[in-house]
């Protein structure tokens, strides 16, 4: 016997698409920002420790606010030689801290620009840190409650369950331009590298469809999430943005 229909009532939401940007420094512009800021739902805004200035907050904020999107801050470990892409041993008083600092920063923007923080997202090894120690997504979550925002990460992991337990709203993430090790984890690159957009595609049409994502040794793990994450400093981003964006109209 086949299964009902899906009534418009019980469908699942059209997942968001969002993208990690303001990471230029100086001089040194870097990324996709605007060509995706036209794609994307929602954008994390890098607050100047792995990546970024004041200038290219503002900058930043402000072609956001201007298309109506939401704006979320994307904190990371202070290491601009490593992009934040490099674990350190910090105390949980230590990422709160640093996570305050971060936010409270892209906030004098948001305000500047009469927009408002739309959620938290770590960025790089902050985020896989606090994904598997309890204690400092402890500290993270604690940031998020303070300005009552979502906060955005994997499913399954620390983040979800922290934010579970200190009942802070918790959106799930899924990537289409990382992989994905065997127990779900990220694995996060040192430098970015083209995605086919066509893969990508067919990832996000696979989870949506049946709820799961191939691991980079060919294990099915179970995948949830509300938002998509495409990253502004691959090369082609925009194309894999675009092609994610048209499989899901579909």
């Amino acid at each position: 016997m086949t299964s009902p229909a899906v009534t418009p009532a019980t469908a699942k939401p059209t997942p968001t698409l969002n993208s990690d940007m303001g990471e230029s420094l100086g001089l040194h512009s870097f990324g996709n920002d605007l060509a995706l800021m036209d794609t994307v739902d929602v954008i994390n805004v890098a607050c100047g420790l792995h990546a970024g200035d004041p200038d290219t907050m503002a900058a930043t904020v402000t072609a956001a606010a201007a298309r109506g999107l939401g704006i979320g801050a994307h904190p990371g470990l202070p290491d601009l030689v490593g992009f934040g892409r490099r674990e350190m041993k910090l105390t949980a008083d230590e990422v709160e801290n640093i996570m305050m600092y971060q936010v409270g920063a892209l906030c004098s923007f948001l305000t500047a620009s009469g927009a408002t923080l739309n959620h938290i997202k770590p960025h790089g090894s902050l985020y896989g840190m606090l994904s598997r120690d309890r204690s400092l997504m402890t500290a993270a979550a604690k940031v998020a409650a303070l300005y009552d925002v979502p906060f955005y990460g994997l499913a399954g992991t620390e983040h979800q369950s922290v934010c579970d337990q200190m009942g802070v709203q918790f959106v799930s993430e899924l990537y289409v331009d990382l992989n994905y090790g065997p127990e779900g984890q990220l694995l996060i690159q040192r430098r970015p590298e083209p995605t086919d957009p066509a893969k990508a595609a067919e990832r996000v049409r696979r989870a949506v469809a049946d709820g799961v994502v191939a691991a980079s040794d060919g294990t099915e793990l179970r995948v949830e999430f509300q938002s998509i994450c495409v990253h502004s400093d691959a090369p082609n981003s925009p194309q894999v943005a675009a092609a994610v964006r048209d499989a899901l109209s579909q």
